[in-house]
Formats: structure tokens, C-alpha cells, sequence
């Protein structure tokens, strides 16, 4: 199935969760993400039981430090 991570499409099996996700675009052990999908803030802790379905946007932003 289709899935938009930062709109670029990602193909994922059916049944993936966010956590897998994250696995598979090597962001899950990142520090300093936060991750939305379809505009919802998912915390860090509810990402294993996040299911995606078809079409779901996911927003991964990442903190940056400056001055």
C-alpha cells in the first residue's frame, strides 16, 4: 500500500505501523523527531500500535539547534 512520508510517496506492506515505518526509512532510533500523521501528533510512545492505512500523510519534522 501507498503511504506520503513528508509527501514522497512510500510503499509499505498492509498492516505496517508507524513504528515499522520509521524502521524502514532509518528514523526510528533518531533523536529529537516528531512524527504526525494525517495532521495528528502520534507520541513516541504510541507508535508501535499506530496502524497506517492507504493514503495516510506522515509528517516527520526534526529538531535542529541554532542561534
Amino acid at each position: 500500500m501507498k503511504v506520503f512520508v513528508n509527501d514522497a510517496p512510500q510503499t509499505i506492506d498492509e498492516g505496517t505501523n508507524l513504528q515499522e515505518l520509521l524502521q524502514q526509512v532509518s528514523l526510528s532510533e533518531k533523536p529529537g523527531i516528531a512524527v504526525a500523521v494525517n495532521a495528528t501528533i502520534i507520541a513516541k510512545g504510541h507508535w508501535n500500535n499506530c496502524a497506517l492505512n492507504e493514503n495516510d500523510k506522515v509528517l516527520i519534522i526534526t529538531a535542529t539547534q541554532g542561534g
